[in-house]
């Protein structure tokens, strides 16, 4: 079985298309959404869905609408055990809204925190600060979404008993093949991050997730077929919580 934790399907230019062929695949895929009103027009196409499913999100590049659109969080938050994008961005491109995006973050964090959800987390440039606060509302289960922070921080991810999803684009640089290096298997989980991802300009789509696992089969020195098992008793392991 193939994998896909963070992918965007709402955003392709024909998402129905894109979520047919999860289907056909027999693929588990997690849609992540930017805003609760995208969650609210994407969750009738996913609601009946057995492998697929629509995480409800609030991204952090997205912070001048968290105020309006937190309400529709709180609305929407039992209809689904995922959560995201969420996090926090300090990179150039979201350095502005700092301030907004750690009070939307802990309010997201206050309102999940002892209830059966699994987070997709953002968090560029702001690595430490989303730990912390990971950790000061008791949030056990999370993904760290392509990881691009310091490698000497990844223990300290790990050791708050957290996974890291990793797409194509990171085994293309030096630096993510380093931060893959640096994480346990037992802790590794595949994504896309689609329509945001691509391979020598075709926008990647969840099925491509393949590449991941054709990635790891050459690193780890295992089969196809022994490094899908491995990332399916990992994701087994992951949703244990909210069973």
């Amino acid at each position: 079985m193939i994998i896909d934790t963070h992918c965007h399907i709402d955003l392709y230019q024909a998402p129905e298309k894109v979520l047919q062929e999860c289907i056909d695949a027999d693929m588990i895929a997690i849609s992540m959404t930017n805003l609760p009103s995208h969650f609210e027009m994407g969750y009738p196409h996913f609601r009946n869905l057995k492998k697929i499913r629509i995480a409800l999100g609030m991204h952090p590049l997205y912070a001048k609408f968290h105020k309006k659109e937190f309400g529709l969080f709180l609305k929407n938050v039992s209809k689904t055990s995922y959560i995201g994008e969420v996090g926090l961005d300090f990179s150039k491109e979201g350095y502005a809204t700092k301030n907004i995006q750690i009070e939307s973050f802990t309010k997201i964090l206050e309102n999940v925190s002892g209830k059966n959800k699994i987070l997709s987390i953002h968090s560029r440039g702001a690595e430490k600060e989303v730990l912390e606060l990971l950790k000061k509302y008791n949030i056990t289960s999370a993904i760290f979404h392509w990881y691009s922070g310091p490698i000497n921080f990844i223990d300290e991810i790990i050791n708050g008993g957290y996974y890291f999803s990793i797409n194509p684009s990171m085994t293309k640089s030096e630096k993510g093949r380093k931060i893959i290096e640096k994480i346990p298997i037992n802790c590794i989980l595949t994504e896309t991050d689609g329509p945001f991802t691509n391979i020598s300009g075709n926008i990647l789509k969840p099925v491509d997730v393949i590449n991941v696992n054709k990635y790891f089969s050459t690193s780890w020195g295992k089969p196809i077929n022994e490094v899908e098992k491995i990332i399916t008793l990992n994701f087994r392991e992951l949703i244990k919580s909210i069973k």
